[in-house]
């Protein structure tokens, strides 16, 4: 036995650990005992082949989805492999993928991944635990590397490769029981191809040249702004695995980019590409009333999900002065009409958004007790009053466009916070600033929704310039936190976790490329966060991803949307899919060309 391998055997034996398993979860045991042959969601024996084709928005100017500067293209995780991979028909579990098996502390402070020796990069090198080890440093150490990783991984200790095929994550004592599973989920990258002599490779900087990866796809023929294409890989090493089979069935998927919203809409009527995800409440009530839906050739289905809906609204930039003051956005709140919206713009197919982990447990709603009490407790007098006597509700409406009522709230509550109105203007009475500010939208199709909201402003005497911009310059501003307003989203899982710190964290709200765009910096949130990671079982969870969302919700940061619990789907008929819905919403990984249908519908056209 060789030096390394006595250190991490007598490392080993300091705690009790599980041995050579090929699962883990979040908590409790995996659905999959180790050696199922399949997931119970896709069909094993779906054929490979044919084409589907998505669409996405804007462009794109790089292959490389690391680096903060450039726009990558969409769908690049599909040409890399990570240690584990998830189900899609449980909470949080991790299945060995490049890993073959697993060794886990039993209190969870390391996890050692035992390397599958057939496991290859699409030039044929094997994939080693140094390529770990390196894409791991990169990702924390590189600054020009998305930030997300470095708030995410914040509390692995170090990672060392203990031989060839064996790596090792030591943690930090934060109590972080869910950093063995999300190591697993590190996108791992070929050092020989980044680290080649004479190469200018650089994981920061954005680049045409496809990558080099190890997943069931590779980057195929693409044009800059107009389309990519992934190839699947007929040789890949882990089509046979089965966390795999039934999956990955299309020979190629095709990304087609358009600029415009319309124009996506109408060039898939037209056949311009296969599947859309129908975002739009209008377009999903009166765009699709065509002859390819009224006969079959367009399938038009509401597919229905358990997942949580995301928080999306309009996003205060709490680092603008404006908005420093809770009562200044809680105000606001007040001049936007969901009612009025959602019975005249869109169909009536939405519910109103009032929490950051909406239609799930996680959900603050009532008042906190329990251990979510308890936990609240200790922060009386740092947050909210409201937070122990109120459930939180976004202002209301009868939906008739009558609003005086809200309105009248909110000149009370600006006033309070100092703005009066002299003339017709709402200024500061101590400095005589205006309060007027941009709402910055990235698509045209949201001025209708926004421009009501911005009328309603008026009557405040608020002035708000609703501005349409290109997608380059909106999302160099996004990153650099230059903004008062925007529409945003943040998506969530029902395992919650390290990615809060990225949310809401404050030192998040100062990093450039961060997805904290409302500038939340509060000791108090940081907390709640720490405690979440921290959670000893799926309860605690709970109570504790309970107590942020209800601190977040009566800091007043967002004026909520809207969600609807399924997704609008289209797609032309020449796919098929195995029965029965996925509780987190459709994936086209288990779907598969169809060639019976193609020939009809091609026969039909």
């Amino acid at each position: 036995m060789n030096i390394r391998m006595s250190v991490l055997v007598f490392s080993l034996l300091l705690t009790t650990p599980a041995w050579g398993q090929n699962s883990i979860a979040m908590h409790g045991q995996a659905k999959y005992a180790d050696g199922f042959k399949y997931f119970d969601y896709v069909n094993p024996n779906a054929p490979k082949g044919g084409t589907i084709r998505t669409s996405g928005f804007g462009s794109y100017d790089s292959l490389n989805a690391f680096a903060i500067k450039g726009e990558a293209a969409d769908g690049l995780g599909r040409i890399y492999d990570s240690l584990t991979t998830n189900s899609q028909d449980e909470p949080f579990t991790r299945y060995g993928l490049l890993a073959e098996s697993m060794d886990i502390a039993e209190d969870r402070s390391w996890i050692v991944f035992h390397m599958r020796k057939n496991a290859r990069w699409h030039d044929g090198k094997p994939i080693t635990a140094e390529d770990v080890v390196w894409t791991f440093n990169e990702l924390m150490n590189n600054q020009t590397v998305q930030p997300f990783y470095r708030f995410y991984y914040a509390d692995v200790d170090k990672v060392e490769a203990i031989d060839p095929l064996t790596v090792k994550f030591s943690f930090k004592d934060t109590g972080n029981r869910e950093i063995p599973l999300t190591v697993g989920e590190i996108p791992i990258l070929p050092k020989h191809y980044w680290m080649e002599k004479g190469k200018d490779r650089n994981l920061g900087k954005s680049t045409l040249v496809p990558p080099l990866g190890s997943g069931p796809y590779k980057v195929g023929k693409f044009e800059t702004g107009r389309y990519i294409s992934y190839d699947r890989v007929k040789e890949y090493w882990g089509r046979d695995l089965n966390v795999n089979v039934g999956r990955h069935n299309f020979d190629v998927q095709r990304v087609e980019y358009f600029r415009d919203g319309n124009v996506a809409v109408e060039g898939f009527k037209g056949g311009a590409y296969d599947l859309r995800n129908e975002l739009m409440s209008k377009v999903w009530a009166t765009g699709y009333d065509i002859p390819a839906v009224k006969d079959g050739r367009i399938i038009k289905e509401k597919i229905p999900n358990e997942r949580t809906a995301q928080m999306q609204g309009y996003a205060f930039n709490s680092r603008r002065d404006l908005f420093k003051d809770a009562r200044v956005r809680q105000a606001l709140a007040y001049a936007f009409d969901f009612e009025w919206s959602n019975r005249n713009l869109f169909y009536g197919q939405y519910k109103r958004t009032r929490s950051y982990f909406g239609n799930s447990v996680l959900e603050a709603k009532g008042l906190p007790q329990g251990e979510e009490l308890e936990i609240l407790e200790k922060y009386r007098g740092e947050i909210p009053d409201a937070v122990f006597t109120q459930e939180y509700n976004p202002p209301a409406t009868k939906g008739d466009g009558r609003i005086r009522s809200n309105l009248k709230e909110a000149d009370r509550l600006l006033k309070e916070a100092g703005w009066v109105i002299q003339g017709k203007e709402r200024v500061h009475k101590d400095t005589g600033q205006k309060l007027a500010f941009e709402i910055m939208l990235a698509q045209p199709a949201f001025e209708r929704i926004t421009l009501p909201f911005a009328k309603h402003l008026t009557r405040l005497g608020v002035f708000a310039n609703v501005r349409t911009v290109d997608t380059a310059q909106y999302i160099k501003r996004l990153e650099t936190h230059d903004f008062d307003m925007i529409v945003s989203s943040w998506g969530q899982s029902l395992s919650p976790g390290g990615e809060q710190r990225n949310y809401w964290g404050s030192l998040a709200a100062t990093t450039t490329g961060s997805r904290n765009h409302l500038g939340v910096s509060d000791p108090v949130v940081d907390d709640l966060i720490d405690l979440i990671i921290s959670a000893p079982n799926r309860k605690s969870l709970e109570q504790r991803t309970r107590a942020l969302d209800r601190v977040l919700q009566w800091g007043h940061y967002i004026v909520p949307h809207w969600f609807a619990a399924y997704d609008r789907v289209l797609y032309w008929n020449k796919y098929s899919r195995p029965n029965g819905p996925l509780p987190y919403g459709f994936s086209t990984s288990r779907w598969w060309y169809d060639e019976a249908k193609a020939q009809t519908l091609k026969a039909d056209e």
